[in-house]
């Protein structure tokens, strides 16, 4: 019987990979396609563009500061593999006005074509204890992470759909997917996004168009070493549990996951775990996907309970170092 059963779940198994590609979206072809990367100028979206380019696509790069726009520009032309490839670099802050978001993405299709693939890098950090928060900041980081990709978002969709082609990466973080210390208004912005990818990807499936929302750690960019000057010292001690990764590593999981239409991009084993965690009513690539969500659930819940445990106690000991240190300044 054993025997029998055993049996049984080797054959189910290999009946969920023969099926599981025939469910998966074909691959989408970088060489001469368009591209366009909010965020594009420094950090994870600068290395996307590049990784982008190196696979033949076209690229526009959307930011705010045109000087550091051109710069990226030139590093990313070293990247070439032919001379019909094209950087075109437009200024616009993503997050404030659409209709002149919807504009310079149209200046950018008259040039290059038809977006065969959005990519929402625009975004920082702003950390603090909830009290101690501006209420502006919470309203610029909802701005900013999320009306940021709203915006380029809508401006694309319709061509998309028309085209039965697509792909749009909403670049989330970890802590999209776990609420941390010292993140009340970071945190929140970006589970902003995976409801909004969620209920998009729903909508837009049946027209051959797939969404990406990628969660990377914490990640060697500028926006990391801004992030860094002011996070309370709970923050920095919870995000000195995890190693740093670098952008370039980041920006090829999230192109190799974009091509392949994933729902979920996430680097090294702390990502799959809260990918699997976290995933929910998410949508699956393929049934293979399901299924090792549906097996490794309770190990992983199991291992997240001791990472719970462990920022608690992080967040005891400091404010156990805090009341001593306040005892001995009243004594002094």
């Amino acid at each position: 019987m054993l025997l029998l059963a055993a049996a049984f779940l080797v054959g189910f198994v290999l009946l969920l990979y023969m099926v599981s590609p025939l469910i998966s979206p074909k691959p989408l072809a970088l060489p001469g396609a368009h591209v366009v990367v909010t965020g594009g100028s420094s950090g994870i979206g600068k290395c996307v563009a590049i990784e982008c380019y190196r696979q033949g696509a076209f690229i526009t790069l959307v930011a705010r500061n045109e000087e550091k726009l051109l710069q990226a520009k030139k590093e990313i032309e070293k990247h070439s593999i032919n001379d019909k490839q094209v950087v075109l670099c437009i200024s616009v802050d993503v997050s404030q006005d659409y209709s002149q978001v919807e504009n310079v993405i149209k200046q950018a299709q008259e040039k290059l074509g038809p977006v065969d693939m959005l990519v929402n890098c625009a975004g920082m950090s702003l950390s603090g204890k909830f009290e101690d928060l501006e209420v502006s900041t919470f309203e610029r980081l909802m701005s900013l992470n999320y009306l940021g990709s709203v915006y380029p978002s809508r401006a694309v969709i319709t061509t998309m759909k028309e085209r039965r082609v697509g792909r749009i990466v909403f670049v989330s973080s970890q802590a999209g997917q776990l609420g941390l210390f010292g993140f009340t208004a970071y945190s929140a912005s970006k589970f902003a996004l995976r409801g909004l990818a969620e209920a998009l990807q729903m909508e837009v499936k049946p027209y051959n168009v797939y969404i990406t929302v990628a969660y990377p750690p914490d990640t060697d960019t500028p926006g990391l070493a801004e992030e860094n000057k002011t996070k309370p010292l709970e923050t920095r001690l919870i995000s000195e549990t995890t190693a740093i990764c670098k952008p370039e590593q980041v920006a090829k999981q999230i192109v190799k996951d974009a091509i392949q239409g994933n729902f979920n991009s996430s680097l090294g084993s702390d990502g799959y775990m809260l990918s699997a965690l976290t995933c929910g009513m998410a949508p699956v690539t393929s049934i293979t996907e399901g299924l090792q969500q549906v097996v490794t659930m309770g190990l992983f819940r199991t291992i997240a309970l001791f990472y719970l445990g462990s920022f608690d106690s992080i967040i005891r000991r400091c404010m156990m170092q805090k009341a001593k240190s306040q005892t001995s300044d009243k004594t002094a």
